[in-house]
Formats: C-alpha cells, structure tokens, sequence
C-alpha cells in the first residue's frame, strides 16, 4: 500500500467551496436573483435620480409598449407593474439560447415627503419609462441674500 499526502486544492471539489468571501457573496446573490427571476417574472432595471427641483424614475422595459405598464400612487407608495409577454415564440424553432426575460413585473417605491404628488407625470420612449415628480415648492432650495 502506498501512501499519499492529502492535498486539499487536488482532493476536494473545490467548485462548491467558494475560495473567497466575495466569491461566497457573489454565488449567493446569483443564486437569489436567479431564483426570483426564474418564477415567471422579471425585475426591469431602475434607476432613480435627484435634481434640484425633480426627481426622475427611469425603467428600462424594452420591447414594452406604453399601454402594457400600469403606473399608480397610493399612500404615498408608487407602483409600477406590467408584463412583459414573449410573442415571437414558435413551436417547431429551437431556441438555443434565451436571455430575456419575460413575465409579470412589479416595482414599489416610497416617496420621500418633499415631493409635488400632483405633479407626477410619464412618458414611455426607446423602452424605457421616464416618472418625473416635482418637488414640493417649499422643498426646492434657494439661496439666501444676506443684507
């Protein structure tokens, strides 16, 4: 019988082992992401910024048509919902690589106590949902004159 030194880079499966803390994290949200998006649904990418007087919510929902995304505000809570439906789909084609998404959809925000709620307004372009929301006119800063 021979013997041979253990060695554990050779002797254990090291593709379920993460070898780094962020190669742990990476794997994990991967997996939770992975696990959201695969129930018949999709999370579009948002993107939220602030300006001096507005706000600005940007949605990216390509291919999606205007009347096919449902925008309200209640409580001070805005949802955006929709879905994105795949209509291309043929029976006899073999799809050999499927990377869009597609399925219902649903985005909450909280909105921040400085805004003009009446002011909402939305304009859907190129696939993506531009939400523009006023700030309140007491909100909005302004520079002081000393005398």
């Amino acid at each position: 019988m021979t013997l041979v030194r253990f060695n554990p880079q050779r002797d254990i499966d090291t593709s379920i082992i993460p070898k780094t803390f962020s190669d742990m994290l990476d794997t994990f949200f991967n997996d939770a992401v992975s696990t959201r998006v695969t129930n018949g649904s999709f999370i579009p990418g948002v993107d939220v910024v602030e300006h001096d007087k507005h706000f600005e919510i940007d949605v990216a929902l390509p291919g999606m048509k205007k009347n096919e995304v449902n925008i309200e505000l209640e409580d001070g809570v805005l949802t955006i919902s929709g879905e994105r439906k795949h209509e291309n789909e043929e029976k006899n084609a073999k799809y050999h690589l499927v990377e869009s998404r597609y399925g219902k959809f649903s985005r909450s925000f909280t909105l921040p106590r400085n805004v003009d709620r009446d002011s909402i307004s939305a304009k859907m372009s190129d696939g993506v949902l531009r939400i523009t929301i006023n700030k309140a006119e007491e909100a909005v800063s302004r520079k002081v004159e000393i005398k």
